[in-house]
């Protein structure tokens, strides 16, 4: 039988080119959290290493049974009895890296695991340009993770906007969605908060995703804002650009609340996509 009610915290950090010093960071962000109750906590994506040089990248990143900040975390899970979520890490996988997340239990064990499944290729109007397909390896499966509370569906930033994967993730159980994240600044101004919102709305769960906020050391500008949003679309916690920690209080009743109430996981139907063709003009049905 699940628990109705837990404490969740996102932990908010600005990562930078040090493996041992975002570690350190981390946990003494996640231990604050514990310390204010947490039950589950969550840290962003990149967690261990945010870097755009791709040769220094590859320097610092090893396997993922040798992760200094996976092992770090998963200690820090034993020590303090609750559920964290680490938004990813990287790791070495041939010769890309792997941008993935794990969901560790109170006992310290890895529960789940989770390749970030869409790469960021992009090329923004403020000129930044991005290509982390020449870097990462893209998953190619979606995860749900057994947390004490329910099912928690695992992605990572971009994930965001593609909305089928959430869907799939709701129908297949997840009462709780995460896209821990690096956003950039430019583009989480535009859309991080009505993705969230709106992620959290058409299916019906809460939203948890810590964020990466403020300038980094590689010279990258990260939004922060780091939220947990309801299934009804409210904004439980927000945290602002700084690093930190913030707290909300779940109550997994909300989920069936909001489901009852907009059925859309279950009113959905199967249908097909048509084009019609425009009846040609006069003057195109005389040439």
């Amino acid at each position: 039988m699940t628990a109705p009610r837990f404490t969740a915290a996102c932990v908010q950090m600005r990562s930078g080119r040090d493996v041992l010093a975002n570690r350190d960071d981390a946990v003494a962000l996640v231990r604050e959290a514990a310390d204010k109750g947490a039950h589950f906590v969550q840290t962003p994506e990149m967690t261990s290493l945010v870097d755009r040089d791709r040769a220094a990248l590859f320097e610092k990143v090893g396997p993922e049974d040798r992760d200094p900040t996976l092992a770090a975390l998963r200690d820090v899970a034993r020590e303090r009895g609750i559920v964290i979520q680490i938004g990813s890490v990287a790791v070495k996988e041939g010769d890309k890296i792997a941008n993935r997340a794990f969901l560790i239990g109170t006992d310290g064990a890895i529960v789940a695991s989770y390749d970030k499944v869409h790469l960021f290729d992009v090329d923004l109007p403020n000129g930044e340009s991005w290509r982390e397909s020449a870097t990462y390896t893209g998953g190619d499966r979606a995860v749900l993770g057994e947390t004490p509370w329910g099912l928690l569906g695992m992605t990572i930033c971009y994930d965001v906007r593609f909305a089928a994967l959430y869907r799939a993730l709701a129908e297949a159980g997840a009462a709780f969605l995460s896209a821990p994240a690096c956003f950039t600044k430019q583009t989480g101004e535009a859309h991080w908060h009505v993705l969230h919102r709106a992620r959290a709305i058409e299916t019906g769960s809460f939203m948890i995703s810590a964020a990466q906020g403020g300038l980094h050391a590689d010279g990258r500008e990260t939004f922060g804002h780091s939220l947990i949003v309801d299934p009804w679309g409210r904004v439980l916690a927000e945290a602002g650009a700084e690093p930190g920690v913030i707290l909300a209080e779940i109550d997994t009743a909300l989920v069936g609340d909001a489901r009852g109430r907009i059925p859309t996981l279950k009113n959905a139907r199967p249908f097909r996509v048509e084009i019609a063709a425009a009846a040609p003009t006069r003057q195109a049905a005389s040439a």
